[in-house]
This record gives structure tokens, sequence and C-alpha cells, in this order.
């Protein structure tokens, strides 16, 4: 199954013609560079390196270098705006950045704009919708919402950026149920490649609206969304810790329970070796550990049948699970919060046969002197496999599980990294090539075309094309036209 392009969502929509929109402005010729100048046109602050304001630019992954030329926090859309069209005159591009957690190498070359100051949040309970500035975070969106008994459909860190998780699609702990997060989303405003203003929504620039939903940061800098809120009040979740010494049995059990497991039901599957940390529960600090996530919006009686054999497995020695308000989801998966080094691989799966598990378990499990910090097995159909009524460019909703691994690349990044591929390897007679925006960032274009397939690929390029001509946008995890590659 392959995302729904422009053209196949509106036959008036071609591949030989991408859109009707507003012309395309010729670029601009470049004049000499003046900081002073711009900001001179900023409501918000720009800072050059060593000034204050420059270590906007630290993203959480520290492993990753990012030094642009400029840092502009934005302190609305017309700032946004005003970088954008600085950076065209002047032959640069433009980054952007909230927490940095998809953070991919920058240089000088850029400017970085950081949304933190664009924060807003506002909720209408009635309608179950909120207006969410891009430089809000998702705990500030479950802060206004969850009082209300509604829920925002956040990743399994409610510390991450609102935008940049629904730019990549965004698959949250409750995503079998639900479907993908930012087929929740009812407009966009963006700044595009030419520095303009943009509403994206079903009926308005439709086809910013496809491309913006999975398609990163190719087509435009996101300044608000507006989303839907779904009336999810509580669910039964939570964490299953289980010794190492037991990862054959209770990932086999877990694979099983995949099997049987209605889409009321969401559940991932992680083997930890976390640090030997105080602040960390002596059961899981500094050992190995194989965590079960679940999540689950049906009877509660229900979900203690399904969990059954699991616990007849092998016994917890940490964590439960049970009633728990929205409000708390994030406790469920309980990423790390404060900044830290860390390298990522991804692979997505078409299935998990008790064969694969016995691979898993032998190049992450017992002894297999894995380097991996986090080897995260997610696992998708349900929802996520259906296409929504608002097509979108997010690609690949046919995939049975996502594999992650996550080491901290100190002292020795290569080993770790090689550590990474080793243990995807092991998956491969049931891997697809694929992966999903959101997951293993990187600038590199071929692993940005993975997210894709051929057609969607095809299309993104294009409308880059036609929104921003002179390649402005063009860094990082966006997707490349050959005239603009290398």
């Amino acid at each position: 199954m392959t995302s729904t392009t422009p053209s196949q969502e509106d036959p008036a929509m071609t591949a030989q013609t991408p859109a009707t929109t507003d012309a395309p402005s010729v670029p601009a010729a470049r004049t000499p560079l003046s900081w002073d100048a711009l900001r001179g046109r900023l409501t918000g602050r720009l800072a050059l390196p060593g000034q204050p304001g420059y270590e906007l630019a630290i993203p959480w992954n520290v492993a990753v270098p990012v030094q642009p030329q400029a840092v502009v926090a934005a302190a609305d859309a017309e700032d946004v705006a005003a970088v954008v069209r600085f950076a065209r005159s002047h032959g640069l591009t433009v980054a952007v950045q909230r927490t940095g957690h998809g953070a991919v190498p920058l240089d000088a070359s850029s400017v970085m704009v950081h949304t933190g100051a664009l924060d807003e949040v506002s909720v209408d309970v009635e309608g179950r919708w909120a207006r969410v500035g891009a430089g809000a975070t998702w705990q500030q969106v479950l802060d206004a919402a969850t009082p209300h008994g509604l829920a925002p459909l956040c990743g399994s860190a409610p510390g991450i950026g609102v935008a940049g998780f629904l730019t990549g699609g965004g698959l949250g702990p409750i995503a079998r149920s639900v479907g993908v997060s930012s087929d929740h989303v009812r407009a966009v405003e963006v700044v595009t490649g030419e520095g303009r203003l943009r509403r994206a929504t079903p009926t308005e620039h439709r086809e910013l609206f496809w491309g913006l939903r999975g398609g990163k940061g190719t087509l435009g800098v996101v300044t608000a969304v507006e989303i839907d809120l779904l009336p999810i009040a509580e669910l039964v979740g939570g964490c299953l810790w289980f010794d190492g010494a037991d990862a054959a049995a209770v990932t086999e059990a877990w694979r099983r329970l995949c099997e049987a497991l209605p889409e009321e039901g969401t559940t991932s599957l992680a083997f930890a070796q976390l640090p030997p940390l105080p602040q960390l529960p002596p059961q899981i600090a500094g050992r190995l550990t194989v965590a079960v996530r679940f999540a689950w919006l049906g009877e509660p009686a229900h979900a203690e049948e399904l969990l059954a054999p699991l616990l007849a497995a092998a016994t917890p020695v940490l964590g439960g699970v049970g009633p728990m308000p929205y409000s708390a989801i994030g406790s469920i998966h309980a990423d790390p919060v404060d900044p830290m080094p860390v390298h990522e691989q991804v692979s997505l799966l078409r299935e998990l046969p008790a064969e694969a598990v016995s691979a898993l378990v032998a190049a992450a499990g017992p002894g297999s002197g894995s380097l991996q910090t986090i080897v995260e097995v997610r696992h998708l159909g349900g929802a996520v496999a259906r296409e929504p009524q608002r097509r979108s460019a997010f690609c690949h909703r046919d995939t049975a599980f996502t594999v992650l691994a996550i080491g901290v690349p100190v002292p020795d990044p290569g080993a770790v990294a090689a550590d990474a591929s080793r243990v995807l390897a092991s998956l491969a007679p049931w891997t697809t090539g694929a992966r999903f925006p959101n997951f293993g960032a990187s600038a590199d274009p071929a692993e940005v075309a993975r997210a894709y397939d051929p057609e969607t690929l095809r299309w993104l390029g294009m409308l880059a094309e036609q929104y921003d001509p002179a390649g402005v946008l063009r860094v990082g995890a966006v997707v490349r036209t050959q005239a603009h590659t290398g």
C-alpha cells in the first residue's frame, strides 16, 4: 500500500502539472550580506556565533554537529518569512528547529529559525480541535486539552515539538487505534521557499496540505497547525519490565500478543541496556531488561485477558498496566527528557514470524554483546494501515512493525553504528527496505528517499521546485530534485 498522491486524490491535478497555486517568483539577485539589515526586519532576536541566543542551535541529540551561520529566535510567522526572503537573496539555506530530536548536521551555509516562541495553544472545547503554534511541545497541548477530556495525538515523548512530529506523519502510543497523527491535522500555516505565508487545508493549497503531512520540511517552514482532539479522557496503559534472562520467552509471548491484538490496543517491545544511574530503579539500571509497552482503549477486563499469556511467560521485575489518565500517556514509554548523544538506525518489517524473534533475541538479547541502549520493535497495522479521508504524503502504511536501534556513540561512534547495522541485518529477511520520516533522522538523499514510494517522492520533488525554486529550504531531511542534489 502506498500513499495517495495529489493526482490520485483529485483528477484535475496531473503529474505533468503539479498544482494550481501562486506563480513562483524568479529567484532574486544576491545582495551583500548584512545581518544588521535582517535584524531591523525582525521582532525576534538574531544571534551570530558567540552571541547570546546562538545556543538555541544546540539540538537535543548533542552528537549532531549543528553550526549555522546565524540563529533567529522567531517571534512570529512574519519573522520566519523575513528570514526566508533574506536567505534567498543571499544564497543561504534555512533550517528550522524546536527541540532538535531529529537533528541532522548543519553548517554555515544555513540560517537556523528557532520556533520556540511560536508556542500558542488554544483549544476549542465544543468543536474538539486546537490551534497550536509550531514552537509548542506536545506537553503544552496535553496540559491545555486534557482537563476538558480531550486527547491530542502526541508521540511517545510529549517533550518533542508538535510541528516536526506531524510533518513526519507521527506514530503515537495509540496509533493502531486512531491512525497516524498527521491524519488528524485540519490546517497548516507555512512559509514556503519564496518567503510567503500560506494556509493549507483540504480545500486551500491542497497539494501543500498533502505534502506537508509526511514530507517533513520539504515544502516549507510550518508556523502553526490546527488539529483534531479526540474525546479520550482515560485509557489502560503502562509498561512491564522483564529480566533480560527471560528475553526469548517474553519476546515470543509478545509476538503472539500482537497476532491476537484488536485495534483497541497498541504495543511495543524494547531490549533496554540502561546505564547504572542512581535516578533509575535498581531493577532496570545497569542491566539488560525487556520492556513491553501497552496502551488499550477498550474494556479494561479485555486488556487483562490479552496480557495474561505474557505474564505467564515470565514475572515482571518492575512496572504494571492499568487505568490511567490520558494526560499521563508519556509515562508508557518514559523516553529520556534531557539532551544526550544518540545514534539511530531503523528498519521496517513486513512481518515478525517466530524465526525473526529468534534472530532478534540472538542479536540484541542475553550474550549478544549488543552495544545498543535500546532496540525497539513497534507493532503497527490497525488504523495505521488504512488510507485516511485527508490524503497525505505519509507512505508505507502497510508496515507491520518498525525496528529502531538507539545507541550512545561514546566513546566509539563507529563501533556503535556498526553494531546497530549488525542488529538490523539480523532481521534482513523480513525487512522492506523502507523507513519512516521521523525515525533515524538523516540528510542523506538516499536515506530520505527510503521514506517514500517512487510516485510520492516524485511529487514532493516537483512541488518543492514549485514552492522553493531557489532551493532555500533544501537542507537537511528534505526531498531534493536532481538539480539541487549534492
